[in-house]
């Protein structure tokens, strides 16, 4: 186990996965020092209070007009870290040396500061997910041998099972599903859910776009794509098994019928402190199984009919280009909508499949490609939605 303290860069860090990264590192002050933050903006004096608790040497921004908010709170704070701000602030902040940049921010624009974090050389503990579906060759090419660790729960869990033997003897990952709070219902009995009930997950704590992913199981669709990118493993020997209780975050079978799983309690701060520690582990990161206790754990097949999120990733996956990066963009414009209230349950994966049938891929993969895939999606998605294009 190394003894050296590791610099950290944590881009996202008012979020969800920020904030439970910087209790990780409250707790191994001996083991992690944060030199960046970096956030959208809309809570400058969390952020504030994040920079000077940690004495970090600069904040990004991504919300220019958030800059002049955000230095009265740092002056308040008592911070003197210098202000990065506008849209490529994060990259920027991507960019500073450091062991570790952990990317935790939500959604497509984390696609620039995983490029950057990647062409600066340090590692990268990865959460945006988004990053490398969407950026599929351009972000596996990019990064060296063992440069992206996985801090998603399920792929976390994955890098750990593959210790377990050598890649020539993978037969299958097996990713697990929690099954969201509809597990078991019909495709008609979800056209009438509500926001309130999507973002009601049983297990799980997470932003709203995040748990309506996991209620459309969306989400486990982007992270096939991102086994697949991670682990260099074909589609069809990669599984999805619903789990209610995500004590198995996921699993390997090996040549030899042998399956190798990982099990915790759900608490992101362990694939979060692994992210940050790889190939080290962080003792009591978080509590372990209690086996004194009587429990049992329960495996589904994923039922393809009701929620169709999975197989229609799949087919973008395996497509690769920018499709991957269509069906995230549109599922992003959908899951506002109906968070607003405005778009049907069922509708969501319905809309993204007729968005991903009307696009055609450019002829060459790059940065500039993907995000006007990602553009291209997003308004198409829109004008289906308000009527001007037929269905």
């Amino acid at each position: 186990m190394s003894s050296a303290v590791r610099d950290v860069v944590l881009l996202g860090s008012t979020g969800s996965i920020g904030t439970q990264a910087l209790d990780v590192v409250r707790r191994n002050p001996e083991r992690f020092r944060v030199v960046a933050l970096a956030a959208g903006g809309r809570d400058v004096g969390l952020l504030a209070a994040q920079a000077a608790e940690f004495q970090v040497a600069a904040v990004a921004v991504h919300d220019e007009s958030a800059a002049g908010p955000l230095a009265a709170e740092l002056a308040r704070a008592g911070s003197d870290a210098r202000i990065l701000a506008g849209a490529e602030a994060a990259a920027e902040a991507a960019r500073i040396p450091s062991d570790v940049v952990l990317n935790g921010i939500t959604g497509a624009i984390g696609l620039a500061p995983t490029l950057a974090a990647l062409a600066a050389g340090s590692v990268l503990a990865l959460a945006n997910k988004e990053s490398l579906i969407i950026g599929g060759a351009l972000v596996t090419g990019a990064a060296g041998e063992g440069q992206i660790v996985p801090v998603d729960s399920e792929h976390s869990a994955l890098a750990q099972a593959l210790r377990s033997g050598t890649a020539a003897e993978v037969e299958k990952l097996v990713l697990t599903a929690s099954g969201g709070p509809f597990r078991g219902w019909t495709r008609e009995q979800l056209t009438g859910v509500t926001p309130a009930q999507a973002l009601a997950h049983p297990t799980w704590a997470m932003g709203p776009v995040v748990t309506t992913n996991s209620a459309t199981l969306v989400n486990k669709g982007l992270e096939v794509i991102e086994a697949h990118l991670l682990f260099g493993v074909p589609f069809e020997r990669i599984e999805v098994v619903v789990h209610p209780q995500s004590i198995v975050h996921s699993m390997v079978e090996f040549a030899d019928g042998s399956t190798m799983a990982q099990c915790s309690p759900p608490d992101m701060r362990l694939p979060i402190a692994l992210g940050l520690g790889w190939p080290d582990r962080v003792p009591g990161a978080a509590p372990a199984c209690d086996w004194t206790t009587a429990a049992t754990w329960e495996f589904f097949p994923l039922d393809d009919a009701a929620f169709p999120a999975v197989r229609l990733a799949r087919e973008c996956g395996d497509r690769a280009e920018t499709y991957p990066a269509v069906y995230n963009a549109s599922n992003e414009v959908c899951v506002d909508r109906f968070l607003r209230g405005e778009l049907a349950f069922t509708d969501i994966v319905d809309t993204v499949a007729r968005v991903v049938a009307d696009h055609e891929a450019p002829q060459a993969l790059s940065l500039e490609s993907v995000l006007e895939a990602d553009r291209w999606a997003r308004g198409r998605t829109v004008e289906m939605l308000d009527g001007r294009v037929a269905l």
